[in-house]
């Protein structure tokens, strides 16, 4: 073996190392063994160009690495093109200084060797690329949650996070962005609205996308003024040809992280940032809520009345009041709504620290059920004793709307406990999606077929109440209190005039119209000045316990309810 051959294993071998050692293409770090290499076999150029595919080949637009370059003139030699098996295509050239002998056979084949294993490495590079896209990057080419949670564990436990706020987002109402301006530029309009969040951040924060319009970011405090500014309401550009821009805002939840936050692990940070989120979207106050200790006690005692709820419904601690509903025409009874109490240990837990809980899952459809069957058994009771019964309605969640057997879940109940159609309303609020809304539709109208009312709660309080009203056929309008007016509004009050012609308008569609939240002789007297002849409100009787309302059932009548 003469010395160019021992120079050649030499340099192979310490490039085999230098590989070994690395997880990343770096094709610098390997220019000295590289160049050393080139030099004994006498290569003056090399190069490899990556092609996601042959059309991009032809146009000769691909990803380009000069492994080595002596500088020198040279002429190409060697030209080898491989296709992989995630079919992309590299193509390395290897040249030879101009004038040069040519290569022997032991070089050219060693040549080969050297070109395969540098090519194995960049491919190898290249997958472990590709895997880290598809693991770190969606579909849409967000950084993802993983992309997010890979910064945390890595940024938490060294304190990089310190003094930074950490924020989750949700565009508020883009489905109706989707609506306006069409799917594909409402993708337009989110990646706009993303990227430009992202500048705003800067290189030491980071965002990602949760799935959906949901997003999280670490955002460093002296950009969180601005960042917040930004998503109070901006302008996006979805046409590119005219410029046009649509008004994209959020919802945010954010934790100022302590400069002493002793990080414990990913979730301890996003239980806050989700917590804070979900107050900003359901408090109706403001967009934006930081996440305290007040927060974090209530997020507790939430957790413990979700793990309380299986047990203690299976023990039937769960108990139906009902509101009377009122014809103030003739103080005649004419209904009820049924209502849930929850007594746990002596004392009454209030619908307010339950039924939002219970309605982020699926729980609320459990309780749903559980009180249909409870109303259903107080009615048969009632008629197996003689009484005067009344239409009872029992409120259902909008979560009943993934439930594909809904028609079927409640008539199996009402059967089973052989009630009469006719006592029975079922009350619906308005749905926030097409797909829900067909399937809203579809329902009302299989319960109005088997002789059961449906009534559309809360009317005025959604977006498309209208459009609600004109599709599903329901029985019974129930107008919110907030448009009912007060005892200081006048007749000419935004309130009042609206009232004055929902009121009407249920009318004229052949709608029940009733009012909830009355609570003073002074609407009653507004609900007869507009001829809405149906009330329910504390000024009659606030919920009651069953005992209460049968002796209702047994008056049958509000004296009061009559008074000019």
């Amino acid at each position: 073996m003469d010395q160019k051959d021992i120079e050649y294993h030499l340099a192979f071998e310490d490039l085999i190392k230098k590989v070994n050692t690395m997880r990343t293409v770096d094709i610098e770090a390997l220019r000295p063994e590289t160049a050393r290499i080139c030099k004994v076999l006498r290569v003056a150029k090399l190069t490899s160009t990556s092609y996601a595919n042959a059309r991009l080949e032809a146009m000769d637009r691909g990803e380009k690495i000069i492994a080595y370059d002596s500088g020198k003139p040279c002429v190409e030699i060697i030209n080898e093109r491989t296709i992989t098996e995630m079919m992309t295509i590299i193509s390395c050239r290897i040249y030879i200084e101009a004038g040069a002998p040519p290569w022997t056979e032991t070089e050219r084949r060693r040549i080969r060797l050297f070109n395969e294993t540098v090519g194995a490495y960049v491919s190898r590079g290249r997958v472990i690329a590709a895997a880290e896209r598809f693991a770190f990057y969606d579909d849409d080419g967000y950084r993802n949650l993983r992309y997010f949670i890979k910064q945390l564990q890595k940024n938490g436990p060294i304190g990089k996070l310190c003094g930074k706020a950490a924020m989750n987002f949700n565009l508020k109402h883009f489905s109706l962005v989707n609506q306006q301006v069409g799917r594909h530029a409402g993708n337009f309009v989110m990646q706009g609205f993303f990227h430009q969040a992202e500048e705003i951040i800067g290189e030491n924060g980071f965002i990602g996308r949760m799935g959906g319009d949901n997003f999280v970011a670490i955002c460093p405090k002296d950009r969180l003024e601005e960042l917040l500014n930004f998503l109070s309401g901006t302008g996006i550009v979805y046409d590119e040809n005219t410029g046009d821009r649509i008004r994209v805002s959020a919802s945010a939840g954010i934790f100022m992280i302590p400069e002493d936050f002793e990080y414990s692990d990913v979730g301890d940070i996003f239980d806050k940032i989700i917590s804070a989120l979900a107050a900003a979207k359901s408090n109706g106050q403001s967009d934006v809520v930081y996440f305290n200790d007040e927060m974090n006690a209530r997020k507790q005692k939430a957790s413990r009345l979700q793990r309380m709820f299986p047990e203690s419904l299976k023990n039937e601690e769960f108990k139906v009041y009902y509101q009377p509903k009122i014809d103030i025409a003739t103080g005649e009874l004419i209904g009820a709504e049924a209502l849930c109490r929850w007594y746990h240990e002596g004392r009454i837990i209030q619908p307010g620290e339950f039924i939002p809980l219970l309605e982020q899952g699926i729980d609320i459809c459990r309780l749903d059920f559980y009180m249909l069957d409870h109303v259903c058994r107080d009615v048969r009771r009632w008629l197996d004793e003689g009484r005067k019964v009344v239409r009872v309605s029992v409120n259902l969640s909008r979560k009943h709307m993934l439930d594909e057997d809904l028609l079927k879940h409640i008539l199996e109940i009402v059967d089973r406990n052989n009630v009469p159609h006719e006592y029975l309303e079922m009350e619906l609020t308005e749905t926030t999606t097409d797909v829900e809304f067909r399937y809203l539709k579809s329902v009302v109208s299989g319960l109005q077929e088997a002789g059961i009312s449906t009534s559309v709660d809360d009317f005025g309080m959604g977006y498309s109440s209208l459009n609600l009203i004109k599709e599903v056929p329901w029985n019974v309008l129930k107008i919110d209190r907030s448009f009912l007016p007060v005892d200081e509004d006048d007749e000419k009050s935004t309130r009042s005039v609206m009232f004055k012609y929902v009121v009407a308008m249920a009318k004229e569609l052949g709608l029940e119209c009733i009012a909830e939240g009355v609570e003073t002789q002074q609407q009653v007297n507004i609900l007869r000045e507009n001829h809405c002849e149906l009330a329910q409100g504390f000024f009659f009787d606030r919920p009651l316990p069953v005992e209460d309302f049968e002796k209702r059932l047994d008056a049958h009548s509000y004296a009061g309810a009559q008074l000019s």
